[in-house]
């Protein structure tokens, strides 16, 4: 089964499958094995560690998921990996680590985190991790289309999205220029990163980038992140698959 079949057959768990007023972190082992155990997909996040390692977590600082503080991007793996998850039993875990627990059981979307600079190194050391895993059920993402049209080179055998929005206004996106962000939110760059799928924001939909995308090109498109029924009815209407938090489908 192609990948942009499997892709849009399960619900995805975004970050796995967490409660933290269950012990159950964010990005963690615990939330990877909940989805599988509940037949679920799972979205997860990559940083780069000191050492050049993709580690599973989403934040570029410890701050809000961990009791240690400061960049992630400013220690190394093994210091990470023994740095524990607030609220749960869990550690950060790499991306080797983190394949290695869920095995193929379920599939798994991966997100590349990125700060928009033209550094492709996180983006080489997944593309390594997932390499050596052909087999596997996964899929790669971004936010950023340099990074998207980098892993068509770098993990040919992987499908790639792009996830997009129609306002860039988090605080990520501050030092972009206007001009920027329309063209993230237009899928200018499309000839460029020329992506297998697209995951848009629920809110969003239905807008005219990735309807197109859906209805001319036939690329699937997920949607993220769906948290109340409002947002899951809109989903079902405007989408293939959805990313959900904070309940059970």
């Amino acid at each position: 089964m192609h990948a942009q079949d499997w892709l849009t057959i399960r619900p995805i768990a975004h970050r796995g499958l967490h409660d933290l007023a269950a012990g159950v972190a964010e990005n963690s082992p615990t939330a990877a094995l909940n989805a599988i155990e509940g037949r679920f997909g799972i979205e997860c996040d990559v940083q780069l560690s000191a050492d050049g390692e993709a580690m599973v977590f989403h934040d570029f600082n410890l701050d809000r998921l961990t009791a240690a503080t400061g960049p992630v991007a400013a220690r190394k793996a093994a210091e990470l990996a023994a740095i524990g998850l607030k609220g749960s039993s869990d550690r950060i875990p790499t991306l080797d680590a983190f394949l290695d627990l869920i095995g193929g059981r379920t599939p798994l979307v991966i997100e590349v985190k990125s700060r928009f600079d033209g550094d492709l190194r996180l983006t080489r050391r997944t593309a390594e991790v997932v390499n050596a895993r052909r087999d596997q059920p996964i899929v790669l993402k971004s936010f950023d289309p340099t990074i998207v049209a980098a892993l068509r080179e770098l993990a040919p055998g992987f499908s790639r999205g792009i996830v997009a929005m129609s306002a860039y206004e988090y605080g990520d996106y501050a030092a972009m220029s206007p001009q920027q962000k329309h063209a993230l939110a237009n899928l200018l760059h499309f000839e460029t990163s020329r992506p297998d799928f697209v995951s848009w924001k629920v809110g969003d939909l239905p807008c005219a980038a990735p309807f197109l995308c859906r209805k001319a090109l036939g690329l699937p498109l997920i949607t993220w992140t769906v948290r109340t029924p409002e947002e899951r009815a809109r989903a079902a209407e405007h989408a293939d698959q959805m990313v959900f938090e904070g309940f059970r489908p």
